[in-house]
């Protein structure tokens, strides 16, 4: 596969996982050459070859699990009766996940929105602010690193369209309006999410809660939304708030649990 950069340029720019398998080592007769690639992605598409059979059949498997488990994984195997081959060479290869980084979608760019996001600068995340609020960005200094997004209030189709759902997907609440809260955290619920969390105070949540079982039909309501949002580390002002926020979204992503 000669292409396999600009392929995995391409990837990164549609923010897909996929995994980038090498072949290291080559021992005897072997259907391919130490150097050879293929790119798996997510939905199990493969892109080069590294022998076909059964050989790409169970990289294909690993592949999930080094996606799954965010982690470099070093396989060899003996192309054997077992693999319905009688070449009986081996290879050894060396499966890498890509583009796993956390996305943040962070709806509502205001003050402590803006902290959040300058706040995760140098970290793995990547962060879109979105507003609804006309000309909302123009007003705001903000790090190229930020991606923005205006979406339309009238058509809250935007607002989905906004977000990359998904197993690396974060989205955080914090518009200006209550209403648009509720309507966020609605959408969200039916999508795939790594973390959803929405700020306000315990009434709020019990409200929403109320709201999403009784007039969305969401029978778990808010069971599976982060509100407050934010560890319990003491001060309220909106950069304080903001460390508190990063520190749990760090503590998700790393999979650390808090101690009690």
């Amino acid at each position: 596969m000669t292409n396999w950069i600009e392929l995995l340029s391409e990837f990164k720019k549609n923010r897909q996982p996929v995994t980038l398998v090498t072949v290291t080592k080559c021992y005897g007769s072997t259907p391919c050459v130490v150097g050879s690639r293929m790119i798996i992605t997510n939905n199990q598409e493969l892109y080069g070859t590294i022998g076909g059979g059964k050989l790409e059949f169970l990289a294909t498997k690993e592949a999930m699990t080094a996606l799954n488990e965010n982690r470099i994984i070093e396989s060899s195997y003996t192309l054997g009766p077992e693999f319905e081959q009688c070449c009986g060479g081996k290879v050894e290869f060396m499966i890498e996940p890509m583009n796993q980084s956390p996305n943040l979608f962070l709806f509502g760019a205001g003050h402590i929105g803006v902290e959040i996001a300058k706040l995760l600068i140098g970290t793995p995340f990547n962060v879109t602010l979105i507003d609804s609020r006309t000309d909302w960005f123009s007003n705001l200094e903000l790090d190229s690193r930020i991606s923005t997004c205006q979406v339309s209030e009238t058509d809250f189709k935007t607002f989905a369209d906004a977000v990359m759902w998904g197993e690396n997907c974060y989205v955080l609440v914090l518009t200006h309006n209550h209403a648009i809260d509720f309507d966020i955290i609605s959408m969200a619920l039916l999508k795939d999410t790594k973390f959803l969390g929405l700020i306000g105070s315990k009434t709020k949540k019990v409200r929403f809660n109320n709201m999403l079982i009784k007039d969305m039909n969401i029978p778990d309501g808010m069971t599976h939304v982060v509100c407050p949002i934010g560890l319990d580390i003491g001060g309220d002002t909106p950069k304080e708030i903001a460390i508190s926020v990063v520190a749990q979204l760090l503590q998700v992503h790393y999979k650390l649990k808090q101690k009690s």
